[in-house]
C-alpha cells in the first residue's frame, strides 16, 4: 500500500484535498505498471529431433491365392498362426491332376515309341537309297517323319512337366515366415485362381516404418551429415529414428533409415522414407499409425524460452518481451520443438531478452510494466 505524508503547515481543509491528490497520483502509477513475471531466453544443448507421423509397412507382405482351381481338402493351420517358410497352409484336392500327370506320361510313351519307328524306317530308307534301290524322295518322307516325331516327344514332355506343375500347385506352402491373418476359405470350398485370396501373409520382423520429410526437413538433415539423398541410405550414418506407439509407450529400439524415394511429391511437398526395426517384440504393425522421432546425430546449442510465454495468434507464434525501458513489446517468433518446459525459438528472439511468463492478461503491447523475474532458466 502507497503511503502519502503532508509535511507544509496548511490549513485543514487543502492539506486533506493534497494528500488525496498525492495518493490518487500514486495508485494511477501503479495502475500504469502493473507487476508481471518474467524469464529470460536461454540456450541450451540439447539433441534436436523431428516428429511425424508414420505407417507400419511390413517388408514382406502377400496374399496367398489357389493357383489351381480344385475343391479345399485340408487346412492345416489356423487363423492369425505363425508360419514357417515352405509350411503347408493349404491342399487342394489332387487326384484329378494327378490323373491327368499319369496321362501325359503315357503320350511320352507313345511318342517316344513313334520316334523309335521314324528313326528305323528313315535308316532303311537311306540304305535303300544308297543301294539305289529307293527314290531320294522317299528318305526325304522318312527324315521329315523322324523329325515330327521328335517334336511330338517334346511336346509330350512340356505336358509332363506342366501336370507335374499344377500337380504341385495342390500343395500351397508359405513363401516365407511370418504371421497369417483370417482364413478366406473351409474346407470342401471350391477355389481357383479367380476367386479370392485364401489368406494374407505378413512378415512381422523385421518391419519398415514409412514416414515423409518435407523440403526443409530434408535438406537439414543431409547438410547435418554432409551426404545425399542417394547415399544417405548407404552411409551407416543415418539419424536414429524412434517411434510411439498409438497407445503412447515410446519403444527404446532405434531404427535406421534404410531407404529414401527418388524425388519429391509435387502434390505434398514432400519425400518418402522407409526405417527398418527388428521389431522383435512384435509390437510394430503393419499398418499402423505411428508417430516418428529423427534425432541429430550430435547436440547442437539452441535458444529457448518457456513454453508459458508463447501465444498464438492468425499471424503465428509471439511472446510479448520486456525492454531495457520496461515497455512491453509483441515479437513474432519461429519456434520449433518443445524441450522440456521451453519451447525452441528459431527465429525473433535473442538470448538474454525477457519475455512474460505470468500476467499477460494484464499487460498490451507500448504500456509499461513492473517485471519481476521468476528464476534463473535451466542450464544457465
Amino acid at each position: 500500500m502507497t503511503k502519502s505524508f503532508c509535511l507544509l503547515p496548511i490549513g485543514p481543509l487543502m492539506s486533506v484535498m493534497l494528500c488525496l491528490a498525492a495518493g490518487s497520483l500514486s495508485a494511477q502509477q501503479s495502475a500504469q505498471a502493473p507487476k508481471v513475471a518474467i524469464a529470460a531466453a536461454y540456450t541450451e544443448e540439447v539433441i534436436d529431433e523431428v516428429v511425424l507421423i508414420g505407417k507400419g509397412q511390413a517388408i514382406d507382405e502377400v496374399d496367398i491365392v489357389a493357383r489351381v482351381s480344385g475343391f479345399v481338402e485340408e487346412i492345416p493351420v489356423r487363423n492369425g498362426a505363425e508360419v514357417e517358410r515352405g509350411q503347408l497352409l493349404f491342399r487342394i484336392e489332387d487326384d484329378s491332376y494327378a490323373a491327368t500327370l499319369e496321362s501325359r506320361r503315357a503320350e511320352l510313351a507313345k511318342a517316344q515309341a513313334d520316334l523309335e519307328l521314324t528313326s528305323i524306317e528313315l535308316a532303311r530308307k537311306s540304305e535303300l537309297l544308297a543301294r539305289g534301290s529307293a527314290p531320294e524322295s522317299e528318305r526325304d518322307i522318312a527324315r521329315a517323319n523322324e523329325l515330327s516325331a521328335e517334336a511330338a516327344v517334346k511336346s509330350a514332355e512340356a505336358a509332363i512337366r506342366q501336370a507335374e506343375l499344377e500337380l504341385s500347385y495342390t500343395d500351397i506352402h508359405a513363401p516365407f515366415s511370418g504371421r497369417i491373418g483370417q482364413l478366406g476359405v473351409s474346407v470342401g470350398e471350391l477355389v481357383g485362381p479367380s476367386t479370392p485370396p485364401l489368406v494374407n501373409l505378413v512378415r512381422e520382423a523385421p518391419i519398415h516404418v514409412a514416414f515423409s520429410l518435407s523440403e526443409k526437413q530434408l535438406a537439414n538433415v543431409l547438410e547435418t551429415l554432409e551426404t545425399t539423398s542417394a547415399k544417405l541410405a548407404e552411409t551407416g550414418r543415418s539419424p536414429d529414428v524412434f517411434v510411439t506407439l498409438p497407445n503412447g509407450t515410446q519403444l527404446e529400439e532405434a531404427g535406421m533409415i534404410v531407404f529414401m524415394d527418388n524425388r519429391i511429391s509435387p502434390t505434398t511437398g514432400t519425400i518418402t522414407l522407409l526405417a527398418r526395426f527388428e521389431n522383435e517384440r512384435q509390437l510394430i504393425v503393419d499398418g499402423a499409425f505411428l508417430q516418428v522421432r529423427i534425432q541429430a546425430l550430435q547436440p547442437a546449442e539452441v535458444l529457448l524460452v518457456p513454453q508459458p510465454s508463447v501465444q498464438r495468434d492468425q499471424r503465428g507464434d509471439f511472446v510479448l518481451v520486456v525492454n531495457a525501458q520496461q515497455m512491453v513489446e509483441q515479437r513474432y517468433i519461429q519456434t520449433g520443438n518443445q524441450v522440456g518446459t521451453g519451447i525452441v525459438v528459431t527465429e525473433g528472439l535473442m538470448e538474454g531478452e525477457s519475455v512474460i511468463v505470468e500476467g499477460l492478461q494484464r499487460v498490451r503491447p507500448g504500456v509499461q510494466v513492473d517485471p519481476v523475474m521468476t528464476g534463473v532458466a535451466e542450464g544457465q
